[in-house]
Parts: C-alpha cells; structure tokens; sequence
C-alpha cells in the first residue's frame, strides 16, 4: 500500500520513486554518516586519552571494567530488537497497518525496559557474590554498580537511532549521534578535570550523558513523527502486539551475535589458554587496525535495512537489487584506502605503530584486514536475507560458521598460535560470506555479479596485490609506501567513478574546478 508519509532524505522513498534514485540518497546519507562516525571516533579517542592521562592506571582500570560489564549488559538487554526494528517497522509503515507498527514499537520498548530493570536490580542483590567471585576490587564493583543503568539507556538510545533511521534525515542522525552524543562525554570529562574530581563523578557523568542524550533524541523523534502526522494514528485502544513475528524473527537472529562473539573473543580465550598472553598480545594488538576495514560497512548499515524493508514490502525486486550493489560497490571503493594499508602494507604500518617486537603480527595484521574487507566488500548478504525472512538459511550458516570457527581454531592454535587464530577468523569470514551470497542468488534472487560490478572488484584486487608487490620488492621508506598507497587509492576510485556514477549522486562535486573531468562519467 502506499505511504502517506513524504519522501524522508536517504531513507524513505515515495512508492513509485525510481530505485537508482532511491540507492543515490541513501548513498548520500550513508557518506554523511561515515563523515559523522569519523568525527565521532576522533571526539571519542581525545575523551579516552584524557581521561587515561587524569585517572591513575588502577582507576581507569575499574572504569574500564565496569564499562565492559555494560556493554554485555546492553546486548542481553537489547535481546536482538534492535534489528527487528529495521525490519518490521518499515513494512508496517508501507502497509500502513500502524496498530502493529505502534504495537511493535511499545513492545521494545517495554522489554527494553523490563530487562534492564531486571539487570539493574540483579547487580545490586549480587554485588557481593560479584565482589568474590568475579573480581575482588572495591572501586570496580561501585562504578559497576553506578554504570550498569547504563545498559538499559544505551539499548534505548539504539532503539530511538534505528527509528530515525526509519522515520527522520541523516541529518538528524549526524547531529543526535555523532555530534551530541561524544559532545556530552567530553564535557563530562572537562568537568571531571577542572573540578578536580574523582572516577566516581566520572561514572555518574556518564550515566547523566547517556540520559540527557535519550532524552534529547526523544524529543526530536517526537517532533519528526509530528510533522510527518504519525503520532495522530496512535490509538492505544486499537495496538496490536505483533509479539509472534517479532520472537519468531528475533530468536533465531541471535545466532548472529553469537558469531560475532566467537570471531572477536574467543581467538583471546583460547590464545590465552593454548600459547599463553604473548601469543594474546600479538594477536589482539593488530586486530583494532584489521577492524577498521568494517567501518565504512557499519556507517551505511543504518540506512540500509529499512530502505530494503520498504523495497521488499512493495515487491520491489529490481530496485532491492540495484541498491544492493551499488552500495556494495561504494563500500568496497571507499574501503580501499584502508585495506590498502593495513593489507598491502601491513608490514611497514605494524612497525611504525607497534614497534619491532610486534613485527611477527604484520602477516596478522594482513589476513585479519583481508577477512574483514571481504566480509565488507561482498555488501549486506546477511541483513538483506534478514530482509527477506530467510531466518532458516541464516541460522544454519550462523551455527555452522560458529562450529567451524571454534574447530579451526582448535586445531591451528596449539600448533601455529597467533598465526593460527588469524588463519582461523579470516578463513571463516570468507567462507560464511560466500555461501551467504549464495543465498542470495537462491533465496532472493539478486545477481551474483553484472560486469560493470565485476570490473570494481578486479581493479580493487589487482590495485591491493600490485601494492603488496611494489612494498616488498621496492623496500621504500614508509612516508613513501603510504603515498604511493594515496596515489593507488584516487587510482582505483578514478576507473570505478563510472560505476560509482559519483557525479549523479554527488551534482554539487561537479561545481568544483577540475572536479568535472574528474568525476564526470
């Protein structure tokens, strides 16, 4: 059925809109996004060296263990609904079927909230069980005991941003999530300095942060659904708590984060266990610099699901294709610098940011980047089979690639170690995310590949092994193999601005000197 909402910018779309249309502006909202998650890591980076440099290294040391407990506290809290969210709530809105988009919405909400009491309450009973049994520092277990609200106001904050996502701009996004949010912390920190005062006021700082900022996001959506004359279709005589579709979807998914889980944690525990903290240290002090090849993958995440959702719910084939690689592609070329260095040139970055004795780790650095690149490159299989309901298929490959990983890993980590864990991770990333593309082609039918795609990955792979090549054959001083990986990467993304059709989805670059024969197509 047709929306009765305007075109929101970058996510919503009028049912008749063009699909290449529709891919340009969430493209555009997605790159303002990677914009603002730049921003946000620099404003949250200058955070931590300020408060490592003010606290004492047993103070940071409790505050960053208790901000640990939080973070699993948030994703038992969230329970998954996040993504349920993305999913349902864009249909819903296409169907204009608004007692189950309501319905939906109170019932996160409500969970969000009866487990995070739950959570809260159940610190405070077993502090003392936490003090013996978990770790016996005081000072940890009273900033856990200050930040553990934290979990419930930080899934409630996904919540609200997934429904911005849904319902409002970029823009708003831009503002609420990378300016104010990081915005709150370093003031909180500035305070905690100039006030001279204690980790205590830090924790409650943070907590205050977390909640103004729900609070102001709150605010702001409010008004959004206003304007756009939802909030006049909520009836709570007429809700309809879809709780079966909901579960039935959720459940399942959450063999996602237990993939998650076993790819960026347990490789630690086992280390830990077969080879000792050496092998540990080698092996986490890479991975951080390896990751970074999933941050452009993550920005445009958010805008994505529920542009598919809306696809889907008109039965829109042709244009849930066309958005599916053409976003695959922008993510692969913009990604590029990244696997650039921290692939190509894995050696040389290993050693100017970690010193000699971590050189054994660049091989690491290496397949831990091409992993994750590809996992990145390859575009959003899973979620558009999420999209698309294919719960049973996703749940098979979680579970497989979840054993295969833990087996792998038992057998090259007491033989190769570090190097074994690497092996292990980048092996199962590339193999879950080749078979769920074929998924895809059976499942959903969109394309494996079409030639103008095609080209886009052989320059990339190319350009990434003749890098590799230049590095080790020409032996240049580091300053000299990062430029000639710039000059590599404004390569790559000149042969590909035909497919990336940059001047169509950016017209204003076209208005810079030179930029025209540039960028023009």
């Amino acid at each position: 059925m047709v929306s009765t909402t305007p075109a929101l910018d970058a996510v919503e779309t009028a049912p008749r809109a063009k699909p290449h249309a529709a891919t340009r502006r969430q493209i555009r909202g997605s790159s303002l996004l990677l914009v603002g998650r730049l921003l946000s890591m620099t404003l949250n980076f200058v955070s931590q060296v300020m408060i490592v440099r003010y606290l004492s290294k047993a103070e940071y040391g409790a505050f960053a263990y208790a901000l640990s407990f939080v973070a699993l506290g948030e994703t038992v809290v969230t329970f998954g609904l996040d993504r349920a969210i993305t999913r349902f709530l864009p249909i819903f809105h296409e169907r204009e079927e608004y007692e189950k988009l309501f319905g939906a919405l109170v019932m996160v909400v409500g969970v969000i909230l009866s487990l995070g009491m739950i959570l809260i309450v159940l610190t405070f009973v077993l502090q003392g069980w936490i003090a013996v049994a978990l770790i016996s520092d005081r000072l940890a277990v009273t900033l856990l005991l200050i930040l553990i609200g934290l979990s419930p106001v930080q899934a409630l904050d996904g919540v609200l941003l997934s429904l911005f996502a849904i319902f409002a701009n970029p823009r708003a996004i831009f503002f609420r999530k990378y300016v104010v949010a990081p915005g709150l912390k370093i003031a909180v920190v500035l305070m905690l300095i100039l006030g001279q005062s204690n980790v205590e006021f830090l924790a409650g700082g943070y907590l205050a942060a977390g909640a103004l900022g729900v609070a102001i996001y709150t605010a702001i959506l409010l008004r959004v659904l206003h304007r756009e004359r939802l909030l006049a279709r909520f009836d709570l005589r007429k809700l309809n708590l879809p709780v079966r579709e909901v579960l039935a979807f959720t459940v399942p998914m959450l063999t996602t984060d237990l993939v998650y889980i076993l790819l960026h944690s347990m490789d630690a525990v086992l280390l830990g266990h077969f080879q000792g903290t050496s092998d540990v240290a080698a092996f986490r002090v890479v991975q951080p610099a390896a990751e970074l090849n999933k941050v452009v993958f993550s920005s445009f995440t958010l805008l994505f699901t529920p542009l598919a959702a809306r696809m889907f719910a008109r039965s829109d084939g042709e244009g849930i294709n066309h958005l599916y690689w053409q976003t695959a592609v922008w993510i692969s070329v913009i990604s590029f610098p990244i696997l650039a260095v921290t692939f190509s040139l894995a050696r040389p970055l290993t050693l100017m940011l970690y010193g000699s004795r971590y050189e054994q780790s660049a091989i690491i650095l290496a397949l831990l980047s091409l992993g994750y690149y590809f996992h990145a490159a390859l575009g959003f299989n899973g979620t558009t089979l999420m999209v698309y309901g294919k719960l049973r298929y996703i749940v098979s490959l979680n579970i497989g690639a979840a054993v295969a990983n833990l087996l792998i890993n038992l057998l090259l980590i007491p033989r190769y170690g570090a190097l074994g864990a690497a092996i292990g991770t980048f092996g199962t990333l590339v193999v879950h995310n080749l078979l769920k593309q074929a998924g895809l082609r059976m499942g959903t039918g969109i394309h494996l590949f079409q030639w103008q795609y095609l080209r886009v990955y052989a320059i990339i792979a190319l350009a990434a092994v003749g890098l590799l090549l230049a590095q080790v054959a020409l032996s240049l001083h580091p300053y000299a193999d990062f430029a000639l990986a710039a000059l590599v990467s404004a390569a790559v993304i000149g042969l590909n601005r035909r497919a990336l059709q940059i001047g169509q989805t950016f017209p204003e670059l076209l208005r810079l000197p030179f930029a025209h024969r540039i960028f023009s197509e």
